[in-house]
């Protein structure tokens, strides 16, 4: 279902992993260790803000973005499910997903900003993206 001419902005693909396709959305695993770290993207051109989707794909986006946060604590258990849509600096629509525990590495504040990111070792990316994908699929 994804629209003629989408790309995904170059920054989130330099930053992230293929995880899934929904029907509205493109699941990626952000490559940083130290959070369980999704982001949603719309495959739709030209989008910046949720308001952008009509009403029901805004709902599709929401629905996603549930089902993503359940997959996401299935595999990497945490305390708290951090959303948000900033689009500050990429103003591509996407919604992070991130799940943050108690004394991790920027606990209390925001993840954006603090430190430098952590990639994934190879194996242990790829047991994820596949524990995901079979949380995703459920």
């Amino acid at each position: 279902m994804s629209e003629a001419g989408f790309i995904l902005d170059p920054r989130l693909a330099a930053d992230t992993c293929p995880v899934a396709s929904l029907s509205l959305c493109d699941v990626l695993l952000m490559n940083d260790a130290r959070y369980p770290w999704l982001i949603l993207v719309p495959r739709r051109t030209g989008l910046v803000e949720v308001s952008d989707l009509g009403s029901h794909e805004q709902t599709l986006l929401w629905q996603e973005v549930g089902r993503a946060g359940a997959a996401l604590r299935a595999v990497a258990p945490f305390d708290k499910l951090n959303l948000g849509a900033l689009g500050n600096i990429v103003r591509q629509l996407h919604v992070h997903v991130v799940g943050r525990r108690d004394g991790d590495a920027a606990w209390p504040g925001p993840v954006w900003g603090n430190g430098s990111a952590m990639a994934y070792a190879s194996a242990q990316r790829e047991q994820l993206i596949a524990a995901l994908q079979g949380a995703l699929a459920n």
